[in-house]
């Protein structure tokens, strides 16, 4: 088993092998054991039993040209009726354990996908295209199960049904195995030479398809902007085009499986079988029941080899899909949870201590270097793009810093426990997102044990209550995805009530106000004020009056703190802070330099 970093882990999950597709896929299966071996004894009980029949038949011919008793025919047909029941009864119970391990084997590798999702860092999903993801977690899945049953199914078949009949073909005349071993040695042959030429194909189907439902899930959920930009030609030849390679790749896939030849050399081996046995008829040294046997021996061989043509179609296409799965599953999150780590209340006292940050493609952050005191007030402030969001988001190690050091009382936030650090931080966007449930739920998100008097309390304090009491269904109004059925305002009340019920210690406010009128606005700022108390509270505004009764701001420019002070002391000291000042200013009517009155 690889060892994994993660955000997140489940404790005494299954240890599945993940060193390569094939044997991850395998691990799963075994993880079933007791079906697994169950299948193989009932499908071998029901190839021996049906070929095993052949060889009654035969035996029936020689009672008919000798008779040896009376009832002797009766007995043989009894006989073949008994065991051709068992195949059945042996090949329905197979059937019906390995289709229940192949859904087992979906159910379980998606919840590990999903696991191991929810345990990435927010790095790693900023560098997925999510409807790539989506097809991982269900098109890829599907085939996955689609190679244990009928795939795997399939396999067995073709190996039970070539060598249990060749078995009892020796039983009969050990020289009559002359025609099908060479058989079955040119049938291992074409069949490598058809993997080898299959299995490119049908990696790049799934590439394909994966690029495929990335491409229309990118349009469905920006379809707003395809409509307002009058794109919709656009995005419809994008689409056309993705859908024609994905055809593409399925009709050369379908190229490769017509030049599938261990059919056509089957035709010839059943001929050159029966031509071996009337040369040997001729000698003497077979007789007519023999033969009979024989030929039926033989003809059982063509079903095996029929289905094979599908059985490497679909093995190969579930490990390609497994491959594809297995990948994101193995990638290492850019952090762990620390599960040891530090987990103590949090008071809210924050140290930067000449901390930058970067992506891959270029720094965000240089040299940042403040103290909040526990229960201060912030405000950050700057240009577009000149790393404000960024700064917060290392305070809860959305992103970890590139270098220096961050410490929230006194302790390195990598030697936090994640959980412990981000369950007493709480962060509101501008962009707030709803989940598809009942407002309850939405705003109970973090706490979901929560009783229904402290939610109502928690909205109205967020300003909220009196909106969501004017819908018939109060809190348990069903949102649309992402809250659409809201407005923006409304969503940002919402989000500020979940964040009130969860008692953070430092609240991070990311422009959470930019959607609310005026009105609302100096409501919800009394409540900021009034769950502030004994908080950190990190303000990222564009507001006046919130800049304004900051206990201190920080200024940033290009990624660099330029100035850090408060509002009286900047306005005499920064010129920037001045030029950016006076363009809030100049939007909104003066404002008296005092905080507002609770």
């Amino acid at each position: 088993m690889v060892a994994q970093r993660s955000e997140f882990t489940v404790s005494n999950t299954y240890p599945y092998n993940r060193s390569n597709p094939i044997r991850w896929i395998f691990s799963h299966v075994l993880r079933y054991k007791f079906f697994f071996f169950a299948t193989v004894i009932l499908y071998m009980t029901a190839w021996i039993s049906n070929t095993y029949s052949r060889i009654l038949v035969g035996q029936a011919a020689a009672e008919i040209i000798s008779p040896t008793a009376a009832d002797g025919l009766l007995k043989i047909s009894l006989a073949v009726l008994f065991i051709l029941l068992l195949d059945s009864l042996s090949a329905l119970g197979g059937s019906l354990l390995i289709e229940t391990i192949a859904q087992r084997l979906t159910r379980d590798s998606r919840e590990e996908l999903y696991i191991s999702l929810l345990g990435k860092s927010q790095t790693f999903h900023d560098r997925q295209r999510v409807g790539d993801i989506m097809a991982r977690a269900t098109d890829d899945m599907n085939q996955m199960n689609f190679m244990i049953n009928p795939g795997v199914l399939f396999i067995s078949e073709t190996v039970m049904g070539l060598t249990i009949p060749v078995i009892w073909i020796a039983t009969v005349r050990l020289e009559l195995l002359v025609v099908p071993i060479i058989f079955i040695l040119f049938y291992i042959f074409t069949v490598r030479s058809y993997s080898r030429r299959l299995n490119p194909v049908v990696n790049s189907q799934r590439e394909a398809f994966g690029t495929l439902n990335a491409g229309l899930e990118e349009t469905i959920s920006g379809i707003e902007v395809v409509k307002a930009s009058a794109q919709e030609k656009f995005e419809r030849e994008k689409f056309r085009k993705n859908a024609r390679s994905f055809r593409d790749y399925y009709a050369k896939q379908g190229q490769v499986e017509a030049t599938y030849l261990p059919m056509l050399f089957y035709a010839f081996a059943l001929g050159l079988g029966f031509l071996h046995c009337m040369l040997m008829y001729q000698q003497g040294r077979l007789s007519i029941p023999e033969i009979i046997a024989v030929m039926g021996l033989l003809g059982t061989l063509r079903f095996p080899i029929f289905v094979s043509i599908f059985s490497f179609s679909l093995i190969q296409l579930g490990i390609a899909s497994a491959k594809r799965v297995l990948h994101i599953i193995n990638t290492e999150s850019d952090m762990d949870e620390n599960a040891s780590g530090y987990t103590q209340p949090m008071k809210g006292d924050i140290v930067f201590d000449n901390v930058s940050f970067g992506y891959e493609d270029g720094g965000v952050l240089e040299n940042i270097s403040f103290h909040v005191k526990q229960g201060e007030t912030i405000a950050i402030v700057g240009q577009t793009g000149s790393g404000k969001s960024t700064l917060t988001e290392l305070i809860n190690r959305t992103y970890s810093a590139t270098s220096g050091q961050i410490l929230i009382d006194g302790v390195d936030v990598n030697d936090w426990n994640l959980t412990a650090l981000r369950s007493q931080i709480s962060k509101i966007e501008q962009d707030v997102f709803l989940f598809s449930r009942t407002l309850a739920e939405n705003i109970a998100f973090g706490a979901p044990e929560t009783s229904k008097e402290r939610i109502e309390e928690a909205a109205k304090e967020a300003q909220a209550h009196n909106f969501i009491m004017s819908f018939p269904e109060g809190y348990e109004t069903e949102v649309g995805e992402r809250g659409v059925t809201l407005s923006g305002g409304q969503r940002q009340r919402i989000a500020l009530a979940r964040a009130f019920l969860s008692n953070p210690r430092i609240l991070i406010l990311d422009d959470s106000t930019s959607a609310i009128d005026s009105a609302t606005e100096d409501e919800i700022q009394k409540a900021i004020m009034r769950a502030q108390e004994g908080r950190t509270t990190l303000l990222i505004t564009h507001r006046l009056s919130q800049i304004r009764w900051a206990d201190h701001i920080l200024l940033l420019e290009g990624g660099k703190l330029i100035a850090n002070g408060k509002h009286e002391e900047l306005l005499r000291t920064s010129d920037q802070y001045r030029r950016i000042f006076a363009r809030y200013d100049a939007a909104l009517p003066p404002v008296v330099a005092a905080e507002p009155s609770v």
